[in-house]
């Protein structure tokens, strides 16, 4: 185990700053350790998700998450505007097994209640089941690969604000 990091806080992305943070820790797990083509890993819905990011207190970016919402989310949710979609969740490999995901994962249900959503869904690779199991997430459905690798939908029901 390595030591933990340097206390760290997350807050949603708006700077340009921040958002390029957010694609560089996008680009060295999904890219670089899980060898997700480039092209797959960037897409459209950058530009208009809710993005939200874990920081040191010297900038150093330690994971990031997105957020999609209303028509954006649709095709993740089954098309009910009351849902959220999360995805592109990543913490640096240095940064893991000290709370950054959970952290992350929390901060992006803070922002779906902001914009009043009703639930958060997202596309769990299965090796990360158990993880969103103990953030309050329930599979459904069954499994279907997403960029090679085998995925679960998971769903948890939040309280707007």
């Amino acid at each position: 185990m390595t030591s933990a990091p340097a206390p760290y806080s997350t807050r949603r992305a708006v700077e340009e700053g921040d958002l390029q943070a957010c694609f560089q820790v996008r680009k060295e797990v999904f890219v670089g350790e899980q060898n997700v083509p480039e092209e797959l890993e960037y897409d459209a819905h950058d530009a208009t998700a809710v993005h939200v990011l874990a920081v040191t207190a010297d900038g150093t970016a330690l994971g990031t998450g997105r957020l999609l919402h209303g028509a954006d989310a649709a095709g993740k949710t089954g098309g009910d505007p009351a849902v959220g979609s999360l995805g592109r969740l990543a913490v640096s490999r240095e940064a893991r097994g000290h709370g950054v995901g959970a952290a992350l994962v929390r901060a992006i249900e803070d922002e779906a209640r902001a914009l009043g959503l009703a639930a958060v869904d997202l596309h769990a690779q299965t090796h990360a089941l158990g993880f969103y199991e103990r953030l309050g997430y329930l599979a459904y459905g069954p499994e279907f690969p997403d960029a090679g690798m085998p995925h679960r939908a998971m769903r948890r029901e939040i309280r707007p604000a």
